[in-house]
């Protein structure tokens, strides 16, 4: 069930109506619509992948349980470790297992199949790589006495399986999602109008902006070989705002669902291709995301070394981006682009100015036109490695772009449907200081003002929609 359907919006309906006149401040009753409605949603994807939700839902709740129960380090070690293997086995197992199995072959150029191993073709779950990590941190947590475990497993089963955030982040953590099933919520006209209007301006985003470039790119990156290199740059920037426009569009919508039934989610973008350099760019991409890492994966690489230095926060980083890059997906191109990020990110890091110190450092206070050249030069980069089928393709765009090729068929790319994208550009850098652009109208506008706006651009997003288009993340 895609966000962007009206499927979604006649369950989103049915379940807002629900809650609300059912379970007016009953916690219980309502924290009960929200599971069944989120098993429900999350069924309808695959229904057969449900008991894998519940198992590990139950799995890291009995673990955490046996982590507070217990003062005995070598127990507690003991469930910590369960949860771990549990959650990074059921990713390696659904996700990764075939990718491993075919670069082992090819490496030792084997023919596994002649030799009797069959390749286990599995649907991977969807959603997989966010739930596990969120509840794999619940229990790091636990086990590091930050928070105590929850003894309710209604509330806990709902931390996990919260239908606006499920598929595709943000990745909570549970000191911020979890008590919020434990309040008590009433009903709030303010929050259900700030709901509706992120809910909108993410759609529009989705779908007039991120689909309408998604044509494009696809265009482009489907037949390399017919563009020459500045179509092939230009469609590399394209696909950067696509995608931000795609997951940062999910991420509203999700924001925005959530608080029409009274919870908050993370912020998880903020205007990321405003960044002065790749290390500021990390900052505001995918923050949910980028903060996981830094605090299980970068943080104890660093501190486990006796002596820290740039050599071990580099060697960190590298370690860090190779496994966000794998995170990904189950490709050569995402590794080599979470090396790439990695190598950038260790680079301006590196003391290489005697007064100026790192080159991050002197980005911050390089001029706008600068810092604008540096960093889309390496995002589009980088972007050619995420959007490629294979190395080979990738490969191959970038060194067209290079050779600097005449041939070109630019103004195939230039339409009025790009419009869209200059005025999300123009909406967010006049919003700066605002959640999102929509969220100030009501002091800003009159009413009718912003009734006429509300219906226009849901005019528009029925008027120009292309057939329903999944969500990037949503793979991952």
């Amino acid at each position: 069930m895609l966000f962007n359907s009206f499927d979604f919006g006649f369950f989103l309906v049915m379940v807002y109506a629900i809650y609300w006149i059912v379970g007016t401040r009953r916690r219980i009753t309502q924290n009960t619509i929200l599971l069944l409605s989120s098993y429900i949603f999350y069924g309808l994807w695959d229904w057969r992948f449900l008991s894998l939700l519940l198992l590990s839902s139950s799995i890291d709740y009995l673990a955490a349980q046996g982590i507070e129960n217990t003062s005995k380090t070598r127990l507690r070690k003991l469930y910590l470790w369960s949860s771990i293997v549990w959650n990074i086995g059921i990713l390696l197992t659904f996700k990764y297992y075939n990718f491993f199995l075919d670069s082992f072959s090819d490496l030792f150029s084997l023919n596994l199949q002649t030799q009797g191993y069959s390749m286990w073709k599995v649907i991977v779950p969807v959603g997989l790589s966010f739930y596990t990590f969120q509840t794999v941190s619940y229990t790091i947590d636990v086990y590091r006495k930050k928070i105590p475990a929850t003894r309710n497993a209604l509330e806990f089963f709902c931390f996990v399986s919260f239908f606006p955030q499920l598929v595709a982040g943000p990745i909570e953590r549970a000191s911020k999602l979890l008590p919020q099933f434990k309040k008590e919520r009433s009903f709030s006209v303010t929050s259900a109008k700030e709901g509706l209007r992120m809910i909108l301006w993410g759609l529009f985003k989705k779908i007039l902006v991120a689909d309408k470039l998604g044509i494009a790119v696809s265009m482009v990156f489907t037949e390399p070989e017919s563009y020459g290199s500045i179509t092939l740059a230009y469609a590399a920037v394209l696909f950067s705002f696509q995608m931000y426009c795609d997951f940062s569009g999910y991420t509203d919508i999700a924001i925005g669902t959530a608080k029409l039934f009274g919870f908050d989610l993370s912020k998880n973008f903020n205007i990321p291709y405003l960044a002065r350099s790749i290390t500021e760019f990390w900052k505001r991409w995918h923050i949910t995301l980028t903060k996981w890492f830094t605090d299980y994966v970068y943080i104890p690489i660093v501190r486990s070394s006796k002596r820290i230095n740039t050599f071990i926060r580099a060697t960190g980083l590298m370690i860090t981006m190779f496994l966000v890059g794998l995170w990904h997906g189950p490709n050569w191109t995402f590794i080599a682009f979470g090396v790439f990020n990695g190598l950038i990110l260790g680079v301006e890091r590196i003391p290489i100015f005697k007064k100026k110190g790192t080159l991050m450092r002197l980005l911050q206070g390089a001029p706008r036109a600068v810092t604008l050249i540096y960093f889309f030069t390496l995002t589009s980069i980088s972007s050619i490695f995420f959007r490629s089928q294979d190395i080979e393709q990738a490969m191959y765009i970038l060194k067209r772009i290079f050779s600097f090729q005449i041939e070109d068929h630019l103004s195939s790319l230039i339409g009025m449907k790009l419009c869209y994208l200059f005025i999300l550009i123009i909406a967010e850098l006049l919003t700066l200081k605002w959640e999102f652009p929509l969220q100030k109208l009501e002091i800003k506008w009159p009413r009718y003002t912003r009734w006429a706006l509300y219906y226009i651009i849901i005019f528009f997003i029925i008027r120009y929609a292309e057939p329903k288009e999944a969500f990037i993340y949503f793979q991952f």
